[in-house]
């Protein structure tokens, strides 16, 4: 269980480094992206991949949807469990059992509540608790250029354990459920910062920072997985329980973000989000299929490494100028098609780029 620090040092340092002026021709973001170099991308571990095949279609097409593990610390105990329960080869056989639009699909044993029918789960799965959907912040050290600068706006943080990490802030204060950033290429909220005396600010987010502004804060902060579009969570019954990682679910509709803190999130789908998001809606209660017929079975789950022939991933880092630039372009569209920058962005509207690694 993560444990809470007492007190969080938040304070602007210096400025952060001014980005290189944008290329004539990356005039959006997806012209960032393909004019990122080589050295902006980070390889994804073969091994922090979940690669599930679907049967396949009504045609014969093969449908293939590979999702990414969340990393360190977040929901490790569900991550754990999971990675079991494939070493175990449980998924194979499953369904697809939900299929709700503008929400939700949903997959596990068809028979998980009955428990004459279950299908029996591996010795040595954990009890994770509820504890464990935030994971503490012991420091972290927030710098900008200037108000509202999303392409500059960043901090160096040091998660429980000690472990530091870059992050950058997408929003603090204009965000409904918390101050928002991406670390390491996953997009985090963080809260609460409260009692921010220095600056006379008492709300729970840290609020946008011009330059060398200083904020000290005397309770706890800590940072948890958010719901976006593609991301994997697990599903669960009514509190106090957490799921065991045997049921889970991706997003195919506007970010839930209330269910933040509330469900597990597990990871996110990198390739084949379409063989999901793309199924018959189910015509029962919140989406469930009502006959066996209805539902899509899955024919086996394995790790990446254990696949062949599976291409490499690579995700464009959160700590290069590219992804900077790209930020600050996804919240300033000045093109010829947009009329009105927006000056801010959503992190859900962040999808950290993700690509096909070349041989």
């Amino acid at each position: 269980m993560q444990k809470f620090f007492s007190a969080l040092a938040v304070s602007a340092v210096l400025t952060a480094p001014g980005l290189a002026e944008d290329p004539p021709s990356a005039r959006t973001p997806n012209d960032i992206v393909a004019a990122a170099p080589a050295g902006a991308w980070k390889r994804i571990a073969p091994s922090d991949l979940l690669v599930m095949d679907l049967a396949p279609d009504a045609a014969g097409k093969l449908r293939r949807v590979v999702i990414q593990l969340i990393p360190a610390p977040f929901s490790q105990g569900w991550v754990g469990n999971i990675r079991r329960l494939v070493a175990a080869r449980w998924y194979d056989g499953i369904a697809v059992v939900r299929v709700q639009d503008n929400y939700v699909v949903q997959w596990g044993d068809p028979e998980g509540e009955n428990p004459a029918n279950a299908k029996p789960l591996p010795k040595g799965l954990s009890v994770v608790s509820e504890a464990d959907y935030v994971s503490a912040i012991e420091s972290t050290m927030m710098l900008a250029d200037k108000e509202g600068d999303l392409g500059r706006m960043r901090a160096n943080m040091a998660f429980a354990g000690g472990e530091k990490r870059f992050a950058k802030l997408i929003s603090a204060g204009n965000d409904p459920y918390a101050g928002t950033m991406i670390v390491d290429g996953w997009p985090l909220a963080m809260g609460p910062l409260e009692s921010a005396s220095s600056m006379g600010r008492t709300s729970g987010s840290p609020g946008l920072f011009p330059e060398r502004e200083r904020i000290a804060a005397d309770r706890a902060a800590y940072a948890w997985p958010v719901h976006c579009y593609g991301y994997v969570g697990v599903g669960r019954n009514n509190s106090p329980d957490t799921g065991s990682g045997a049921e889970l679910y991706a997003v195919i509709g506007h970010a839930p973000r209330q269910l933040d803190r509330n469900v597990a999130i597990v990871g996110r789908v990198i390739s084949g989000i379409e063989n999901l998001s793309a199924l018959p809606r189910g015509s029962g209660d919140i989406g469930f299929y009502r006959t066996p017929q209805e539902r899509v079975a899955i024919r086996s789950v394995r790790m990446g490494n254990e696949v062949t022939g599976l291409p490499e991933y690579e995700y464009l880092s959160t700590d290069s100028r590219s992804f900077s630039a790209y930020v600050e372009k996804r919240a300033n569209r000045k093109d010829d098609f947009y009329i009105h920058p927006a000056g801010g962005v959503d992190v859900c509207n962040v999808p950290v780029p993700i690509r096909e690694a070349s041989r």
